[in-house]
């Protein structure tokens, strides 16, 4: 089973344990909504646990492997895209998700992107306030 193939697992189960020993300890989290990436296994999965919570009927619907360069030093790596639909607030979601993958087989990258702008918007709403329930970020 590969490391795309267990994330996926993970998420569809909603199995945030099953999701830690996929990541690196330096992974950065590329999101639709901010500029700057979340580093690190610990604010990553944070971040997760606020997705699993936000995401209403979340399904991948599809999926491509191959190889890319990763943002963060330009080499080329394994990777793998995953199509997904979500429900949030009543909005639905079309996305992708990018995973970057190591030498090792874990996540050192994970980009997201989704659509319409109107279910971004929704979205990113969403996150920031569990993000701030959980204390990850400080208040607006």
């Amino acid at each position: 089973m590969t490391a795309a193939d267990r994330f996926r697992a993970a998420v569809e189960s909603n199995d945030l344990g099953a999701l830690d020993d996929l990541f690196t300890e330096d992974v950065r989290f590329y999101s639709p909504v901010k500029f700057t990436p979340f580093e690190g296994r610990p604010m990553v999965l944070g971040l997760f646990g606020v997705l699993l919570r936000t995401f209403e009927d979340f399904r991948y619907i599809g999926d491509f492997t191959g190889s890319s360069q990763t943002t963060a030093d330009g080499a080329e790596a394994p990777s793998a895209v995953l199509l997904f639909r979500a429900t949030v607030d009543g909005r639905e979601i079309h996305g992708i998700d990018l995973l970057h993958l190591d030498e090792d087989g874990r996540i050192k990258e994970f980009t997201v992107m989704v659509r319409p702008l109107s279910a971004v918007r929704t979205l990113s709403e969403a996150v920031l306030a569990g993000l701030v329930a959980d204390g990850l970020v400080p208040a607006p």
